[in-house]
């Protein structure tokens, strides 16, 4: 049993939480042994910084998102509820969650928040589907790349063409002279 003082500062870090994360997803864990949570934190961690699962008393996630941008959140907090947490890329702890949930049928998502804006199960999965953060600033290097490396090889070709040429030529003669 939590103290009123040990309340009032775990609503305090819960709020802190729904104001600075980027995207919080809510689940109900019902059915998942302590094995399993462990389990899909590691995945989370695995998945990339910035993300957190937290398993947390209803009536305190209720007083944490009042006065937040997350107060939509009030009407997915019944039963068993657990609220992950990402504080930078919102299709990573998606992909996260959802796979996991694909896996183990107890992890049930709720609904959430994607910057500012609820998101219900459907929109989640969706969002599950994106590519990240990662993979997009690897498309990007590679667009960006890609037109240097053509300019560079154009450069290039008249060069060694005309290398190819003057050997071919050389051999020619070196053939016709002997």
């Amino acid at each position: 049993m939590l103290t009123r003082a040990q309340k009032e500062e775990e609503v305090a870090t819960l709020r802190d939480k729904f104001e600075r994360a980027a995207t919080v997803i809510v689940a109900d864990y019902r059915g998942l042994s302590v094995e399993d949570v462990n389990v899909l934190r590691v995945k989370l961690r695995e998945a990339g910084e910035g993300y957190e699962y937290r398993v947390a008393k209803n009536t305190l996630l209720r007083r944490a998102v009042d006065g937040t941008g997350a107060a939509e959140l009030r009407q997915h907090f019944e039963g068993p509820t657990a609220v992950a947490f990402s504080f930078s890329d919102p299709v990573g702890i998606a992909k996260a969650l959802v796979g996991y949930s694909k896996d183990h049928q107890a992890l049930e998502i709720r609904g959430g928040i994607v910057d500012g804006k609820p998101v219900d199960t459907g929109e989640i999965a969706t969002l599950a589907t994106l590519p990240g953060l990662d993979e997009l600033r690897g498309k990007l290097v590679g667009l960006v790349q890609a037109p240097a490396q053509q300019l560079a090889s154009l450069v290039q070709a008249p060069g060694g063409q005309l290398a190819r040429l003057i050997a071919a030529r050389q051999a020619q003669l070196e053939e016709g002279g002997a």
